[in-house]
């Protein structure tokens, strides 16, 4: 076993563990105040979900991040970062696709009920009235609550199928506290007087923005470069390193102990840490372990993971939309990114990269299906769908991603507390940040944030309540406040899975979101 003393930075201690927008945010903002750090990365690329992944010079990101934000210092920190000129400025353009048609999306009930067609258009209209007379009994989950803004009929078309897809559960299941952040509180009456006015860019509700910027050569390039100023400012960033082990004791941990894929095993000495890495995985790699209670916990907290299938196509064959939701039941495929919609550089000329997202569980048949299969699998729902003729895929890619999304079950709230409690009391010195780091759907700003304010906590005891971010009326992004009972952004409250065999306050010397998703 090889010994590294302070993190590999005599006199500092600092140690982050994650190199996604939260850990990097961390290095930075500690690289700012002369504080150099170690990163440890499990993946050998930085970014985390926000990473850019580059086969045979194509490049698609996980899940499309649009880089939008209400809170003024993250907008700062990414052009300080990246620069004006690989910043671009992209037009927002998404759509549903559902029974052979396309629907604006955001949706616009006008819109769609004239693409529904009279009939249909009708009985929405008339199941929309029915729901504002007898609104129905149950609002607590995602269906009741939906259907009593904009009637069953345009429930079942246009909210049932993709949040189903998305979090593996009946929509029954999926908690109205959740809908309600997700949709804004957007009635059919506001959702169709939004609609009447086409002119007019409200980026007062995410859901609304037109525009967002987006770097050249997609998120990834943000956190390559953060890499390299980190790096500049004297921190070391090392990849291929899992934390395997936490050593405390007197309520503060004292080491780290990550591997690599060969064996090699490298302890380092810390005097502070922060943690992106999935706050159950934390909890369980401390030495000595916490009681069965606390593991408990941990172990009840999961995770929704995602795969991409990349298929190359002939630019002519491609929509013109960033991303398409797919509505329809008979295909898997939940959304369709054209990443050379984001950006031209992205892509080579005369054709694009279609990315096909399914959200899956790990090791569910789709998660085990080998490559070749999900490419196969991608090219079919493409034609199934009428979007592509299989016979213009010229060639295909997948990645998959454990943990993109923190599952929220009915009982994530009071584990999540216990794992809190108990790193409070054996060790004050971990600093949990980011969306796994704190088991919160976070997307990459508010994960920024976390980071930025921790670090300020640890710097000069300024006292942030990070499990804020996101919550309270100073952090979140609609700068209203939200109540106690939310999720946080864009994440539903489930009921746990059952067991399955398969299936501006920081100072800025010299010198400015998804769904990211």
């Amino acid at each position: 076993m090889r010994s590294e003393p302070e993190g590999t930075q005599p006199g500092t201690g600092i140690l982050i563990i994650g190199a996604g927008p939260a850990g990097l945010t961390a290095a930075y903002e500690l690289g700012r105040h002369e504080r150099p750090a170690t990163v440890l990365e499990a993946d050998d690329v930085v970014g985390g979900i926000s990473r850019t992944v580059e086969r045979d010079g194509w490049r698609f990101d996980i899940g499309g991040h649009r880089f939008f934000t209400k809170v003024p210092r993250v907008r700062a920190l990414w052009h300080e970062i990246l620069g004006e000129r690989d910043f671009l400025l992209r037009p927002r353009q998404s759509r549903i696709l559902y029974r052979d048609r396309f629907y604006d999306y955001p949706l616009r009930p006008v819109g769609a009920l004239r693409t529904l067609g009279p009939v249909e258009a009708l009985l929405c209209t008339l199941s929309y009235v029915r729901a504002r007379i007898r609104p129905p009994a149950d609002q607590s989950h995602l269906e009741g609550w939906v259907a009593a803004r904009f009637g069953r009929r345009l429930y079942r078309h246009f909210f049932k199928t993709y949040n189903e897809k998305v979090w593996g559960v009946p929509a029954t299941d999926i908690a109205a506290d959740w809908a309600s952040q997700r949709i804004k509180d957007v009635s059919l009456a506001t959702a169709v007087w939004s609609g009447l006015r086409p002119g007019r860019r409200d980026t007062a509700i995410t859901s609304l923005i037109e525009e967002f910027h987006y770097p050249r050569h997609g998120p990834g390039m943000m956190w390559e470069r953060c890499r390299e100023l980190v790096e500049a400012a004297g921190s070391k960033v090392a990849l291929e390193q899992t934390v395997t082990r936490i050593r405390h004791r007197d309520g503060r941990v004292h080491g780290v102990e990550a591997s690599t894929d060969d064996g090699a095993v490298t302890t380092y000495r810390c005097g502070e840490v922060f943690s992106s890495m999935p706050l159950p995985d934390l909890v369980r790699a401390m030495d000595p372990p916490p009681p069965p209670r606390v593991r408990a916990a941990a172990d009840a907290l999961g995770f929704r993971d995602f795969l991409t299938v990349a298929l190359v196509v002939p630019e002519r064959s491609a929509f013109p939309d960033n991303w398409i939701y797919v509505h329809a039941p008979q295909v898997r495929v939940g959304r369709i990114q054209n990443f050379g919609a984001w950006s031209e550089s992205m892509v080579k000329p005369g054709r694009t990269c279609l990315g096909l997202e399914y959200f899956v569980f790990e090791g569910d048949d789709l998660w085990e299906l080998p490559d070749a299969d999900l490419v196969a699998l991608g090219t079919r729902e493409l034609a199934e769908l009428g979007l592509v003729d299989p016979e213009g895929v010229e060639a295909g890619y997948v990645v998959r991603m454990p943990k993109a999304y923190p599952v929220y079950d009915h009982e994530y709230r009071a584990n999540v507390a216990v794992l809190r409690a108990w790193l409070d009391e054996h060790a004050t010195n971990v600093h949990p940040i980011g969306r796994n780091g704190q088991h919160r759907y976070n997307n990459q700003d508010h994960s920024m944030l976390t980071a930025a304010l921790a670090v300020e906590n640890v710097l000069f005891g300024a006292g942030h309540d990070i499990w804020a971010v996101n919550v309270e009326a100073d952090y979140h992004e609609e700068g209203a406040a939200e109540q106690h009972a939310r999720t946080g952004r864009d994440a539903p409250i489930l009921p746990r899975r059952p067991t399955r065999a398969v299936p501006d306050r920081w100072p800025r010397p010299g010198r400015s979101d998804p769904r990211a998703g």
